[in-house]
């Protein structure tokens, strides 16, 4: 069988501000299982590829695959039902299958919206897309796959058992890097890529959905997988900066010092960045990373209330906060801290306390965003338990938009105090000066563009 995996022309916010997508790294694992069951396979990330629907047209009439698959989250969902309508439309009797955290939580509601969608890959999908391979070539007898809704041939909606995590994800193929176009991946002349090595999140903030798509248990590749992919993208594709993936890179930090020091002993030139949770971060694990060539960690801060910080889950202190980034900042890491308002009950006083605590917790950059409730969050649940939905239009579920009630301010009161959070943050004389100096203002123009965006 013919395979096409996609994810479809959309609009993010990274591609607005900096003119850069993520490689596709999901459909380079799927990728490798069809691979692996001996069918041929094509990605497009059109995105970064910079395709239209017409260019996915086009595609879809020149490559004739028996099946479409295609990756969105929320804010993408729409136009991942024009590329279900195209692929349809064009080749009537493909199989569309569509996947991502979206879906996983809404699957009843996505093959309503969508007709022309036939069957939903719910949670991790390596196992159940090998499965739903076998059964599309031999059988259609999707019944009996575990982790899927579907369309019965009487037209009802069926949903199957959820299907266990892969509890050794080392089981996991290798992405299938080979089909990724790494020349589309570069910033500033260097080719960038990204790597997630573990699955899984033990903790639960009420606005992540991570926890509930890849489960709570902490999932690690062992230390010789995670270098044994860095050593192909390094020396194979040239690869030179690489963002880990994982919710908290240094959950186990005996394991991020192991792979830290790995990658010197190689002698990798390699930048990189990762995320860390306040409460995982110490001195000597930052000093491993920062040996190894790692340049910034994103740390979420996310308020600068205890109160809020209490409500979200997130179990750290500002205190805690402030230790991190003082410990990462003395290593001569950069930090990025990441901040959240517009949470149902906080008031105006509470997110001027958040842009302060931004300003004065000594992080390098600041990334502001409104709360949103995706599907399946414990924000979504609230949300819909205290009717808090503004709208149900997904292109706006991108958190640079209020789509849930405050019971203290409107949507256009958030949307301003989010706006003035970027330019307190970015438009201060000591920042913009710094920034000037060093930087010849790139910061300063990233973040009047993001203003304006």
């Amino acid at each position: 069988m013919k395979v096409l995996l996609l994810s479809p022309p959309t609009t993010t916010e990274i591609k607005k501000v900096l003119g850069i997508a993520n490689p596709p790294l999901g459909l380079a694992y799927l990728a490798s299982v069809v691979r692996n069951k001996g069918h041929d396979v094509k990605i497009i990330e059109a995105v970064g590829e910079n395709k239209t629907f017409e260019d996915i047209r086009k595609e879809i009439v020149r490559y004739d695959p028996d099946i479409v698959g295609i990756t969105a989250t929320t804010s993408m969902i729409p136009d991942a039902y024009i590329v279900a309508k195209i692929a349809k439309r064009t080749r009537p009797d493909a199989i569309v299958v569509i996947g991502g955290p979206h879906v996983t939580f809404v699957p009843e509601l996505t093959l309503k919206e969508c007709p022309d969608i036939d069957i939903v890959v719910r949670g991790e999908g390596e196992q159940t897309f090998a499965e739903l391979l076998d059964e599309v070539k031999n059988h259609n007898n999707y019944e009996r796959i575990l982790g899927i809704a579907y369309r019965a041939r009487n037209g009802t909606i069926r949903l199957t058992p959820s299907r266990p995590l892969i509890e050794n994800i080392d089981s996991i193929k290798k992405p299938a890097f080979d089909l990724i176009n790494w020349d589309t991946y570069e910033f500033s002349g260097v080719r960038y890529a990204t790597i997630i090595t573990s699955r899984g999140c033990p903790f639960q903030c009420i606005f992540c959905s991570s926890s509930l798509h890849f489960g709570k248990k902490y999932r690690p590749h062992s230390v010789e997988r995670v270098l044994s992919e860095i050593k192909i993208l390094y020396e194979k594709y040239k690869i030179r900066e690489i963002e880990f993936l994982d919710d908290t890179f240094t959950l186990n930090r005996k394991r991020a010092r192991e792979i830290a020091h790995e990658i010197i002993k190689e002698g990798f030139d390699l930048s990189w960045a990762v995320s860390s949770r306040v409460d995982t971060f110490d001195k000597l694990t930052g000093e491993y990373m920062r040996k190894a060539g790692a340049h910034t960690v994103y740390f979420g801060l996310e308020s600068g209330t205890q109160k809020i910080l209490d409500y979200v889950g997130k179990r750290i202190t500002l205190q805690q906060s402030r230790e991190a980034v003082r410990i990462a900042k003395e290593i001569g890491l950069k930090t990025l801290g990441s901040f959240i308002i517009g949470f149902p009950q906080e008031t105006k006083d509470d997110i001027e306390r958040t842009i302060s605590f931004a300003k004065h917790v000594g992080v390098d950059y600041a990334q502001f965003t409104i709360a949103t409730p995706f599907p399946g969050t414990r924000l979504w649940h609230e949300a819909l338990k205290n009717d808090l939905l503004l709208t149900n239009n997904w292109r706006k579920y991108t958190a640079t938009t209020a789509v849930m009630k405050s019971y203290h301010l409107s949507p256009k009161q958030i949307g301003r105090l989010l706006r003035s959070a970027y330019a307190s943050f970015y438009l201060r004389f000591g920042y913009v000066l710094n920034d000037i100096v060093k930087h010849r203002g790139v910061l300063l123009r990233k973040a009047i563009r993001s203003l304006i965006a």
